[in-house]
């Protein structure tokens, strides 16, 4: 299975772009992934939240084959432990599928077409974070779910 962080909009702290190197490094010893990063909106100004939205949305959607298993990171999503989330990716697994991808929206989230296309929601947390900081977190959490799953030291209980 191929996993693709799919996130729209380029993260400019060197920092955490180092940090999610650094762990799309690691997840490399597990599974084939990759970040994929669709550009900004332009002239964002003189479009509404849902214009915005929308636009945004039908970039996403270009993306995704028939296929293709679709997770949203999204604040309204399921909240799950890492445990649980490794089993979860366990699932995904073993359900056969050959690309998941686990997209991270615009500022303003989802398009209606976008949570329709999408098999399920995840959220990281209740908290809100910046758009930067949740790559980082879904990186990272990937990284700790396959530890998991493969019995390593990583996560502590």
């Amino acid at each position: 299975m191929q996993i693709t962080l799919l996130c729209i909009g380029k993260t400019d702290n060197n920092q955490l772009l180092n940090l999610i190197e650094t762990y799309t490094k690691r997840l490399g010893h597990y599974v084939k992934f990759k970040i994929k990063i669709l550009p900004d909106i332009k002239k964002t100004k003189s479009l509404s939240i849902n214009q915005q939205k929308q636009k945004e949305g039908e970039l996403l959607l270009l993306q995704f084959q028939t296929s293709d298993h679709v997770l949203l990171l999204d604040e309204k999503g399921q909240q799950y432990t890492s445990v649980s989330f490794s089993k979860l990716i366990q699932k995904k697994l073993n359900g056969g599928y050959k690309q998941l991808y686990l997209v991270i929206g615009g500022p303003y989230g989802f398009s209606e077409d976008v949570y329709a296309r999408a098999q399920q929601k995840i959220a990281l947390s209740s908290m809100t974070f910046s758009h930067q900081m949740v790559r980082l977190l879904a990186v990272e959490q990937l990284y700790r779910a396959f530890t998991i799953l493969k019995g390593e030291p990583y996560h502590h209980q």
